[in-house]
């Protein structure tokens, strides 16, 4: 038996089709249409890219001050000097004397005047003739050259099977209809001008993926995704879900004391989720609902009411998190709520003792327990519930796809999708929701709750650390609390960044009278819940910590938070970890301390925090800087969703695209599935997660 060949180089890109290398866009063009003279080469200068030919005059190697080939090629009008830092032998042939070479690079000043560093060298005959479209730059791994790209795609294109896979799907009067201008290019005519744009092309255009021909394509590939979400909402209300009608005709439900027995009373916004999400439970098809709300807003007992509507109809309800720490403090908090109600909960997380663990899984399979809290552990094959009705899934953009796939179970003969709660901190920009959550229903708490106080936020140099410590003695005086994060836990002499573990030590000596605790990633659980807890008593003054503590601790004393090398922290987690304070009564400030030289990136974010609190606005900006990937936890699944559109530069495709996607579905659903299959393949069960 054969051993199968070994993937080529472009099969290790994912081009192993011809589909797939006809897909595989440029990146952006080198314009070789045109030839100057050495004379106007030299002329044109620095910054200019120009093409120039002629015939080598010299080449030899020079061995100060390195090894380098210098080459020199004339025409009738001047010599250009060629530099080579680095070479092969084969390079150095084609280029030897006689040799008639066409070039492209940028003149510069060198070492004796005018040069070309580098160019891109082509041996060919005086009279060659010149190309007539642009020459196209694509995406590439190391050591896979363009010229390889760009003859295995050119023979895609010419392939029988390129022709059938971008005919048109959408009917012309549909496209006509709905598109601006109704004349949009033909797709298949689209991906070839991508391909091979003529010399005349409007290059920044091209570039900026804003030019007809990218439109044709990114408005294909919004009308794909918008298709499978679409038909996923309608999927989703054909299964069954227990319906928990309403907990009114409970007599003595837990919800209603539940209700009573809270310190605190909703707030408006609160009330309007929960009657939201109550409508949603009374259905018979599985609620698929995300709770965005800022940090902070009270998005933990909204969910808490909807565990106690399931276990009120004789169901279990589970909560997740992605985090050991956050699990935990979820289940401190439920067990402060429900234990006195009589409701037997169960903690289920990857660092429990096998026998602890054995434990919590007979108790969640025999029904005893009615509420289960933890980790990814609890989606695991070892994991059975008796009676699971509904899953709270926090943070859930942390998760890979694949794993929110997973919470629905046979109950008797019956397969029952639980419903779904998800929750999150970081508020989704519209034109996420619109494309990744559209098949979502959203419910927002926009109101804090009364007492919650705004939060200072300020930006100081790290050079001023002592004063700043000088100020955090002062604090902690007044028997307030502060946190203060660092972002990495042991020294990288790459970044040179302060760690949480010299941070504990310095912090520690310098503030004797007061007791200093650290908690990072790398401790075990039960060491982390027990810093967690002294904290929370004040039996810890000031906690050192890495980002663990970014979402879940709720400490009121805690007023103050200092987060040291800000510069490295991201929008969303700078947002999320000052989060952590302005829970209690006392004013508070989150200190942002950054290392100097800033980049101009790092400034803007840094000023934003200052002047903004509002997290949809700071989620738009964490949008444009990271891509959506990183929000929604698609890198997780290994897919980036959508390849060639900008969801912020190309927002106003994504109506057209819902438009065209519904009239598809009612009228047309013979081409539904030819253009998923064309633009997701595998990857639309990714987008009904």
């Amino acid at each position: 038996m054969s051993k199968p060949r070994p993937p080529n180089a472009l099969e290790k890109m994912g081009l192993d089709s011809p589909i797939a290398l006809a897909l595989h866009l440029p990146s952006r063009y080198e314009d070789e249409t045109t030839l100057d003279s050495i004379e106007d080469a030299l002329i044109k200068g620095a910054f200019t890219p120009v093409q120039t030919q002629g015939r080598v005059i010299r080449s030899q190697v020079l061995f100060r001050p390195r090894r380098q080939l210098m080459v020199t090629i004339e025409d009738e009008t001047g010599v250009l000097p060629l530099r080579f830092l680095n070479f092969y032998p084969s390079q150095q042939k084609q280029m030897a004397v006689g040799a008639h070479l066409r070039v492209r690079g940028e003149v510069r000043d060198g070492y004796s005047g005018p040069e070309m560093v580098h160019p891109a060298v082509k041996a060919l005959a005086p009279d060659a003739p010149l190309p007539r479209s642009l020459t196209p730059v694509y995406p590439a791994s190391a050591g896979v050259s363009q010229t390889l790209i760009r003859k295995a795609v050119a023979q895609a294109l010419r392939a029988p099977e390129i022709q059938a896979f971008l005919a048109e799907l959408i009917p012309e009067a549909l496209l006509r209809e709905i598109l601006p201008g109704g004349d949009w290019m033909p797709l298949h005519d689209a991906i070839q001008f991508l391909h091979e744009p003529p010399a005349d092309a409007d290059t920044a255009a091209l570039v900026e993926r804003t030019h007809p021909a990218w439109r044709r394509v990114q408005f294909e590939e919004l009308l794909a995704q918008q298709i499978s979400l679409k038909r996923a909402h309608s999927i989703r209300r054909q299964r069954h879900a227990p319906a928990f009608s309403g907990a009114t005709q409970i007599q003595n439900s837990i919800e209603q004391r539940l209700l009573e027995s809270l310190p605190f009373r909703l707030t408006g916004a609160q009330e309007r989720v929960w009657s939201e999400i109550e409508a949603d439970l009374s259905r018979s098809f599985p609620m698929n609902r995300l709770l965005q709300g800022d940090v902070g807003s009270g998005k933990t007992v909204v969910a808490a009411l909807a565990c106690a509507r399931a276990m009120d109809y004789g169901y279990q309800a589970a909560v997740m998190a992605p985090t050991e720490i956050l699990a935990e403090q979820h289940f401190i908090k439920m067990r402060e709520w429900f234990e006195p109600l009589g409701i037997e909960l169960a903690w289920l997380s990857g660092s429990l003792k096998a026998k602890d663990k054995k434990m919590a899984q007979a108790s969640i399979e025999s029904g005893k327990a009615q509420l289960i809290i933890g980790t990814h552990a609890l989606i695991q094959e070892s994991v059975s519930f008796a009676k699971l009705g509904l899953a709270v899934i926090d943070e859930q953009h942390r998760f890979g796809v694949r794993q929110r796939l997973e919470m629905s179970q046979r109950i008797g003969s019956e397969l029952l999708y639980c419903h779904q709660l998800m929750m999150s901190a970081t508020p989704i920009p519209r034109t996420l929701a619109m494309t990744y959550y559209a098949d979502l229903d959203v419910a927002v708490i926009d109101e804090l709750p009364p007492g919650r106080k705004p939060i200072t936020t300020k930006i100081v140099r790290q050079s001023r650390r002592e004063e700043v410590i000088q100020g955090l003695h002062a604090w902690l005086g007044k028997g307030l609390q502060a946190y203060w994060v660092c972002p990495l836990i042991e020294e990288s002499e790459a970044l040179q960044l302060q760690t949480a573990t010299e941070s504990y030590a310095q912090l520690g000596a310098q503030l004797p009278e007061f007791k200093v605790g650290l908690v990072h990633g790398r401790l075990k659980a039960e060491e982390k819940a027990a810093v967690m807890a002294a904290f929370k008593a004040n039996e810890i003054q000031l906690l050192v910590a890495t980002t663990v503590i970014e979402v879940g601790v709720d400490v009121p004393n805690a007023a103050l938070m200092v987060i040291e090398h800000a510069e490295r922290f991201g929008y969303a987690q700078i947002h999320q970890l000052r989060g952590r304070v302005g829970r209690g009564t006392a004013d508070s400030v989150c200190m942002l301390m950054y290392a100097e030289p800033l980049s101009a990136a790092a400034k803007e974010r840094l000023q934003t925090l200052r002047e903004v609190s509002d997290g949809f606005v700071i989620a738009e900006r964490d949008l444009s800087l990271r891509g959506p990937g990183e929000l929604l936890g698609a890198k997780q699944s290994g897919d980036t969703m959508l390849r060639f559109v900008d969801l912020q530069r190309d927002a106003w495709l994504i109506d057209l695209a819902q438009q065209a996607a519904e009239r598809l579905l009612a009228g047309h659903a013979e081409l539904v599935e030819q253009q998923l299959d064309r633009w997701l393949g595998s990857r639309a069960d990714f987008l009904k997660a």
